[in-house]
């Protein structure tokens, strides 16, 4: 038997890899904006929500649902609102003209059986400007279940990670023109909650104040897959 050439066994293995991913998960978008009935112009308090239904995944949908909820809490024990339409009422029974609230869910990224969210809120309810927030959901379609950071990683290497986010974040402040001691005095480098593992790269992405001031938005810090080696599971590298 002749063996195949390299070219054509290349492309059967490649085929193969291909073959082995799951089909990404369907997503029905569920948008709406609402305001208190009878009110109209342009200061009508309203509440904007943008997120997603997975009708293969109902624990994916509920566990979406809370955390846009948590995300609405104006205090850390603040008892969260049973559900979305439930917070809706009641932000618009209680708000003052002018008050906004906006929540969305949409897909960051889709790879190697990893699904990747990200999660976005804006509350105003007067002063300069409203609040705006962050979160990652990293859902193993697998394992069923959002990952954590000791999920993500080797045991025993958070602390590795942490390292390389600090290079991410001096290659941030270059990036950007703030790598002076002035600057760093002012927004050290800090840990975040939000990691997303995306196909390109892992990210970091971070509040408001956090590493910058409110006009810089979210900072987002970027760590390459080929410095993780060692740090991030092996099944987390993407393969594709």
């Amino acid at each position: 038997m002749r063996p195949l050439p390299a070219l054509l066994l290349c492309s059967l293995l490649l085929s193969g890899c291909q073959l082995l991913q799951p089909a990404p998960l369907k997503a029905q978008r569920l948008a709406w904006e609402h305001v208190p009935a009878g009110c109209q112009g342009e200061d009508c308090p309203l509440v904007n929500i943008d997120t997603l239904r997975f009708p293969e995944q109902p624990q994916l949908d509920a566990l979406i649902e809370r955390q846009l909820l948590e995300m609405t809490a104006d205090a850390p024990d603040a008892p969260l609102p049973p559900s979305l339409a439930s917070y809706e009422r009641n932000f618009l029974a209680e708000a003052r003209p002018g008050w906004a609230s906006y929540l969305q869910a949409k897909i960051r990224d889709q790879h190697d059986g990893l699904l990747v969210l990200e999660l976005s809120s804006y509350l105003f309810t007067g002063g300069a400007h409203g609040m705006p927030g962050r979160r990652f959901i990293n859902y193993d379609r697998e394992l069923e279940k959002p990952l954590s950071l000791g999920d993500m990683l080797l045991p025993g290497q958070e602390e590795a990670f942490w390292k390389l986010a600090e290079q991410a974040h001096r290659r941030w402040l270059k990036a950007t023109g703030n790598d002076n001691p002035e600057y760093l005095a002012t927004w050290p480098f800090t840990r975040t909650p939000n990691i997303a593992l995306t196909r390109q790269a892992v990210l970091l992405k971070y509040d408001v104040y956090t590493l910058a001031p409110y006009s810089s938005g979210h900072p987002e810090l970027s760590i390459p897959y080929a410095q993780l080696q060692g740090v991030l599971r092996p099944e987390y590298f993407p393969r594709s």
